[in-house]
């Protein structure tokens, strides 16, 4: 235990960390005389702003603390609108005015090419939103062990704060919500205690379709509903009655140590176990466990963009590679001769099938396997793709599959990324098989955090 006593001095931040917070140092003298560096992150700071703090233990090589008082602000701060934000975990820039917010993420993709010997020259200002609240489509809250529903305080996963209002969820969704912590309450049904493994109530997922207005609500829970067959009933009531746009409500049993939405069994409590969604004219089922783009006025300018910047042909075969459930399978497909999905998780490539039935396109393949195997697959029995895309998952498609993608030669790749990092380490591995890097466009699906997704052009040298 140290027997330093804190100490409050004043910083000057120089940067933001990848999660969002500020980043200063101070140079001090240690028991020496020698200089030494105290690197100090402070949340809910800007770059440029001083700040006084506090440090707990400044002998310490690294500390994290808030700061006490903003000495000197940075012109594009703001007051944040949300009663949570000092605490909660979900937003981290609301103190920062959103056009900052766009500067700061075109500059993040440049300053990822650069690093990897690219022209930052190609990369366009990020595209942001008219309204940047109100934007997901699904929002996961987690259940105290005191029954308060809510979501992690920042820093602090087994810190519950209880939901007042969420400003990037739509307002019935936030209305639904509420209802059904009121109803934990009234039931005293105890949320589960992380570290005891016990209790009732884990999550409650909630989904809407902007499109359609349906409902999903999703209880995740340590037993059947028959054990609580009278809460169960009057939860029944009360969505019913209040929520007509519910099209599902779901009570999926959840043993498992990990704290994850997950289900061992699925119960239908009323409704049907998916609801419909729509994105560029096409129709899509979303089930409970469904990947499907959270901010759908920004996913529907991601397809825009893909289809513009990679100029798909009649004549040509394509491949989609992390397809998902078809998300933009579909749009390409009624623009292509033939189009391939490969994607290794089963059930999506089921939805995607599903998907493409539903909305009667007959000119596809999907292919459950992972990227680099279903490369090789695809080739054999599909033929040369002229258009490959790819929309990996944030840690990237990695080198492999991108040399993979290199020695398939496509003529044209469009790359839709949600992490500039990795996207710019996998493009720099198709540079010797021949590949120029066209145009790059930012695109901010998630406002107010430190996410940036991207969609990207290259062709392969004639």
């Amino acid at each position: 235990m140290s027997n330093i006593k804190p100490e409050t001095m004043v910083a000057t931040i120089e940067e933001l960390d990848q999660k969002g917070s500020g980043q200063a140092v101070i140079w001090r003298e240690n028991e020496l005389g020698n200089p030494k560096k105290l690197r100090l992150t402070i949340p809910q700071t800007l770059i440029g702003e001083k700040v006084k703090v506090t440090v707990d233990q400044p002998d310490r090589r690294r500390r994290k603390a808030m700061a006490d008082e903003i000495l000197e602000a940075n012109p594009e701060r703001i007051a944040p609108p949300c009663p949570h934000f000092e605490r909660c975990g979900g937003c981290v820039w609301q103190h920062w005015d959103y056009e900052g917010q766009l500067k700061h993420k075109t500059d993040h993709v440049k300053e990822a090419l650069i690093g990897q010997g690219f022209d930052p020259a190609l990369v366009r200002d990020t595209i942001g939103m008219d309204n940047p609240w109100r934007y997901r489509n699904k929002m996961e809250f987690t259940f105290s062990p005191e029954g308060e529903l809510g979501l992690h305080e920042q820093g602090n996963f087994r810190k519950i704060i209880s939901l007042e209002t969420c400003l990037i969820a739509s307002e019935e969704m936030v209305e639904a919500t509420m209802e059904v912590a009121d109803w934990a309450k009234d039931h005293d049904l105890q949320g589960y205690d992380k570290d005891k493994h016990e209790g009732l109530l884990r999550h409650l997922m909630v989904r809407q379709s902007f499109a359609t207005g349906e409902l999903m609500l999703a209880l995740f829970a340590t037993e059947a509903p028959e054990a609580h067959s009278e809460a169960v009933a009057d939860l029944k009531k009360r969505v019913g009655e209040k929520f007509p746009h519910v099209k599902s409500l779901l009570w999926l049993e959840n043993t498992a140590w990990a704290d994850r939405t997950q289900a061992e069994e699925i119960h239908l409590l009323s409704g049907r176990d998916f609801i419909y969604d729509e994105m560029d004219g096409y129709r899509f089922r979303l089930w409970f466990d469904t990947f499907f783009q959270t901010n759908p006025t920004q996913a529907q300018k991601l397809v825009d963009l893909a289809v513009e910047m990679s100029q798909p042909k009649k004549t040509e075969k394509m491949i989609d590679l992390f397809c998902g459930v078809g998300t933009f399978s579909l749009p390409f497909a009624s623009k292509v001769g033939e189009l391939a999905g490969i994607e290794i998780v089963e059930s999506s490539i089921e939805s995607a099938k599903r998907n493409a039935d539903d909305n009667g396109i007959s000119n596809t393949t999907f292919l459950a396997k992972d990227a680099r195997k279903g490369i090789d697959q695809m080739l054999e029995t599909f033929g040369h793709p002229q258009l490959l895309m790819l929309d990996p998952p944030r840690s990237g498609a990695g080198g492999k599959v991108m040399r993979r993608i290199g020695r398939a030669k496509p003529e044209r790749i469009v790359y839709v990324s949600c992490n500039p990092d990795t996207f710019a380490t996998d493009i720099k591995e198709l540079e010797p098989f021949g590949y120029t890097l066209e145009a790059v466009q930012p695109v901010d699906l998630f406002p107010h955090t430190v996410h940036v997704e991207c969609v990207a052009t290259l062709t392969l040298n004639s």
